[in-house]
């Protein structure tokens, strides 16, 4: 399996992303193939087997690691993303572990590029109001995930039940949250900014409660912005 196939690979922390993934395959991928592999547990476990890689040959231990990789090969894809949780509150946590994994993940093309979601999945769907999705943050917290289904809008509940005009929905606040993350303007981003910048903000602005406090923000608005560009992508959520 080559190049021209254009496979491209996503990797993701459990189960609870294949919803979100299928759901954005059909509204924004339509026939282009999405191999999505499961990791199975926090991203902080990749940090240990990375680390002790000396040749850090990323591929194979994602490979080794990973059911439906079997018969694939690097050049199988022309791209590899990975999408986590921050998860603060695992046992195995760390920023700086986190801040490793962005700078050994932080190409497509080469090792793959890690997506985090703060402070985990669920992050995409709580919201309410749109309006005050700018001051939206949350504790990293095992109770997140109920909180999220206490307060965010009926209609954002279910992932199976995106349409366009709910990712239209998210995706807007989202960008215009990471926006507000890095330059303090909460309007749509018209820049492009690296996963660990993005951290390093959220670590200075809203970590100053035990590390346990993060604005909400999910990954995959952050991903299809960076994948099509400011644009393209306004165009696709019309």
């Amino acid at each position: 399996m080559g190049l021209a196939l254009h496979n491209i690979l996503f990797v993701i922390e459990g189960d609870r992303e294949e919803s979100v993934v299928k759901n954005l395959q059909k509204v924004f991928f339509g026939e282009k193939t999405i191999i999505t592999c499961v990791f199975g547990t926090v991203v902080y476990a990749l940090y240990k087997e990375i680390s002790a890689d000396t040749d850090l040959d990323v591929f194979p231990l994602l490979q080794k690691r990973l059911k439906g990789l079997e018969g694939f090969t690097r050049d199988s894809f022309s791209e590899v993303y990975l999408f986590f949780d921050y998860d603060r509150h695992a046992s195995n946590a760390s920023d700086t572990k986190l801040e490793a994994l962005l700078n050994t993940f932080d190409n497509e093309t080469e090792n793959g590029k890690l997506y985090v979601s703060y402070p985990m999945l669920e992050a995409l769907k709580h919201c309410n109001d749109l309006a005050c999705f700018k001051n939206q943050i949350a504790e990293c917290s095992p109770n997140y995930k109920k909180q999220v289904n206490r307060e965010c809008a009926p209609k954002y509940i279910d992932f199976n039940t995106y349409d366009k005009k709910v990712w239209s929905e998210l995706t807007e606040a989202h960008l215009c949250k990471m926006n507000y993350i890095v330059t303090d303007s909460y309007s749509f981003p018209t820049d492009y900014f690296l996963q660990s910048l993005i951290f390093e903000k959220q670590k200075v602005k809203y970590g100053a409660k035990d590390d346990k406090t993060v604005a909400v923000l999910s990954a995959f608005p952050v991903f299809i912005y960076d994948y099509f560009g400011s644009i393209t992508l306004e165009e696709k959520l019309k």
